[in-house]
């Protein structure tokens, strides 16, 4: 079956949403969103903390709805707007520049737009992705999994749990295993230092070298950098954070990635470099806060409108880049002035850096930040120095000291 839109969504997360909301209360033709879960709303379906829904041009800041409400109220406005929201439809390749192959319960569609918008998230990389040696015992999640496990499905884990990773969706795992009745003996993480939980012994520059146990996890073994090793006896791992966008579907379909984020490469306009295909949110490069998901599919609203209504696709300007020990940026190509904040990411903590961005040898912007940096959290970088930007010159390059 065949059948065409005006704007194909994929996705429908905080960004998809909202951007899904904007277009058509701009009345911009059919909107249709696709979501492979059974329910819309992204990862904050199961994501039992406050969420603020911020500003969409129709209703206040409306602060602290607990994930599941807050995914409800965001896939309510995008349905009382006019977007079509479909659930359990999986987007699986690419039929012609902006034809995508679907499947769902129904059968295979193929669906033509005026403009595909990619909206696919992110995910944690699992166990096996992260070369985690040893057995394949039950009792292994990702954060997400958990979440799911415990808070959708009503699922129970085992009494003595440890955590990987101290990025702050950690404090979540700790919190949805102490819901589910479980003991935190340790989060370990390969960093110097991190945030201590209360009550949860943290084990810094600590790597996980093993799994062991059969058909049940039964420890942990760890080592630390100056040589140190031990066995930490728990039934239950959680791997968190270590975040990559869901690009799939973008690489399938030829959409140039980003080396450093290793989500699609796009511009301040969020066009990627295929024209009629934009991406947004997280998909861009991992996990930020749902918050900034929304405001970015609110700011790709007018981008999007302008291509409906004619506006040609902007030829390839300079590309973006970093230096060590900063690890992405984005938006990482430049074809006009940006009119919002770059988000820029560290991979080490620094105290009070200085940020400086060249072009070609000549300098564009300096600023030392006024407060330590961590991995964890993305900066905000000024776009102001974007309107200095040579369009025909080379790489502009974003550097921390």
């Amino acid at each position: 079956m065949n059948r065409a839109v005006d704007v194909l969504v994929v996705g429908a997360g905080p960004a998809g949403l909202t951007l899904a909301a904007r277009l058509a209360d701009a009345g911009a033709g059919r909107i249709e969103v696709l979501e492979r879960e059974g329910e819309a709303g992204g990862a904050p379906r199961h994501c039992h903390r406050g969420l603020g829904l911020g500003w969409d041009g129709a209703r206040p800041f409306r602060p602290w709805l607990l994930g599941p409400a807050y995914a409800r109220e965001l896939t309510a406005r995008a349905v009382r707007a006019g977007a079509d929201v479909r659930t359990g439809v999986s987007a699986t390749g690419w039929a012609g520049p902006l034809t995508l192959e679907t499947t769902s319960p129904a059968g295979l569609e193929r669906i033509t737009a005026r403009v595909v918008v990619l909206a696919t998230g992110a995910r944690e990389r699992p166990r096996s992705a992260r070369l985690v040696p040893g057995s394949r015992p039950a009792g292994v999640f990702t954060t997400g999994e958990l979440q799911q496990w415990v808070h959708l499905y009503g699922g129970t884990v085992g009494g003595r749990a440890v955590v990987v990773g101290a990025e702050p969706v950690a404090r979540h795992a700790v919190r949805t295993l102490r819901r589910a009745g479980a003991d935190v003996v340790a989060v370990v993480t390969d960093r110097p230092r991190a945030r201590a939980l209360p009550g949860v012994p943290l084990l810094t520059a600590t790597t996980v070298d093993e799994l062991r146990g059969r058909g049940r996890l039964s420890g942990v073994a760890v080592r630390h950098r100056d040589g140190r090793s031990a066995v930490l006896a728990c039934d239950t791992v959680v791997f968190t954070g270590d975040w990559i966008p869901d690009h799939e579907l973008a690489r399938r379909g030829g959409v140039a990635l980003d080396p450093g984020t290793r989500g699609p490469g796009v511009d301040a306009s969020f066009r990627t470099g295929t024209p009629g295909v934009f991406a947004v949110g997280n998909a861009l490069r991992g996990v930020e806060r749902a918050a900034t998901a929304a405001s970015e599919g609110a700011a790709a609203a007018p981008p999007v409108l302008a291509h409906l209504a004619g506006t040609p696709w902007p030829e390839p300007g300079p590309l973006l880049v970093v230096r060590a020990p900063l690890v992405w940026v984005t938006p990482n190509r430049l074809t006009g002035a940006a009119g919002r904040p770059l988000l820029l990411r560290s991979g080490e903590p620094l105290t009070w850096p200085s940020v400086t961005v060249r072009q070609d040898g000549r300098l564009l912007w300096r600023r030392r930040i006024p407060r330590p940096v961590s991995p964890s959290r993305s900066l905000r970088l000024p776009a102001g120095w974007t309107a200095r930007v040579d369009r025909a010159g080379g790489p502009v390059v974003v550097s921390l000291a």
